[in-house]
């Protein structure tokens, strides 16, 4: 790795995103490109409409799934460590702990090395590899959670919960919002490390990802369509649901049924409230600030661009720990809930 070449001489944000001008591609562009690197599947990062895409296996399946002219974009499939040529730029992907696929993208051009993490967490999460710092001369973060005020709390904690909530209330439902992708497999898989081996209901907007989660090997257990129930009262059971169905028409049927959300905004008293969710679970799929701030050490660049989120706190930070940081503003990022 060398700091001779300046990084924004082939790396730089445009109104389409991130491009990288010799290898003639965009990461996770904000519309549709004639060649595109997507780090993950997340619908402010994976778009539809390219003309080629490269990413992981697990990502390109999340959009075929998710975008229904994925046939009319030439797939390039990248498995973790593996390395291509594009241009004149070598590129791989390594792990980002985010959800399923999700990978940062390893740009190498000249001796430089650039990082592009995308989103991505710390934690043990059993439904994709964990976060693996590359060392490199510039990396890109994000900041959704970069104030210090955002610590989460343990997942098993969080978890527990909502199991210590099932036994007070045995008679009533609790309706658990979890957005479509990532965080409703993640806490699928978090009751099952906790003992919970009971039929989990899905709302039918969640039933193509679990799916395809399942097709990919994550087991999921004993998962139904609450569409799919016959003389099921839901007492004592667990739904997941998209947020908005939750004060919903579709909510009627249950009994007596206890909101609840898993979100890192949880934490936030008026967001809680925002959500209706009188049982709050603060589980994020990404970094909170202690690990943002970890990371940085971690990968050892001397160079930091922030993507989105907290990006002064951040760069404040950084710039205390001697690394030369700035943010990139870069349009069309959702904080962490899909809409």
């Amino acid at each position: 790795m060398t700091g001779t070449l300046n990084p924004r001489s082939w790396l730089y944000p445009t109104p389409r995103g991130l491009f990288c001008e010799p290898g003639d591609f965009y990461v996770d562009p904000a519309v549709a490109v004639p060649r595109a690197v997507i780090t993950h599947g997340h619908g402010d990062h994976a778009r539809p409409g390219h003309r080629a895409a490269l990413a992981t296996p697990e990502t390109l399946a999340i959009m075929r799934t998710r975008f229904q002219d994925m046939p009319d974009t030439t797939q390039q499939p990248l498995k973790y460590g593996e390395s291509v040529r594009v241009g004149e730029v070598d590129v791989s992907l390594v792990p980002a702990g985010h959800i399923l696929g999700s990978a940062q993208a390893v740009l190498e051009y000249k001796g430089q090395r650039i990082v592009v993490s995308g989103d991505y967490k710390r934690r043990p999460d059993a439904t994709c590899p964990p976060f693996e710092p590359v060392p490199c001369d510039v990396f890109i973060t994000e900041a959704t959670f970069a104030l210090p005020v955002f610590h989460h709390p343990s997942d098993s904690g969080e978890i527990g919960k909502l199991l210590r909530s099932l036994e007070t209330f045995p008679e009533r439902t609790h309706l658990v919002g979890v957005y479509a992708l990532g965080k409703c497999q993640r806490v699928i898989m978090l009751l099952r490390a906790a003992g919970y081996d009971k039929r989990i209901w899905i709302h039918g907007a969640l039933a193509s990802l679990c799916k395809l989660y399942q097709d990919q090997g994550v087991d999921l257990g004993d998962v139904a369509l609450v569409s799919d129930a016959i003389l099921e009262t839901f007492k004592g059971a667990i739904v997941l649901c998209p947020p908005s169905a939750i004060a919903d028409r579709w909510s009627r049927r249950f009994f007596d049924p206890i909101p609840s959300m898993a979100s890192g905004w949880m934490g936030v008293r008026a967001r809680a409230r925002q959500r209706g969710a009188e049982l709050p679970l603060i589980i994020s799929d990404h970094a909170d600030w202690a690990e943002l701030c970890q990371t940085l050490k971690d990968v050892g660049a001397p160079r930091v661009w922030i993507t989105h989120g907290r990006e002064e706190a951040l760069v404040h930070m950084a710039r205390s720990l001697g690394i030369d940081a700035e943010a990139l503003h870069l349009t069309g990022r959702e904080e962490e809930d899909e809409t």
